[in-house]
């Protein structure tokens, strides 16, 4: 059980550290991803698989 706790907290911070790093970038670097600002919450879950 301690061991799913810890894993989901360490899921839970690279979403957050994605998240974050993609929020700081201006629209045009998005764009130059091909993410829309809007996306930003998706693509960091599915970059860690929720």
């Amino acid at each position: 059980m301690a061991l799913n706790i810890l894993a989901s907290y360490k899921t839970w911070r690279k979403f957050r550290e994605t998240y974050n790093e993609l929020s700081r970038l201006n629209n045009r670097e998005l764009a130059d991803l091909g993410i829309h600002r809007g996306e930003i919450e998706r693509v960091a879950k599915q970059a860690v698989g929720y």
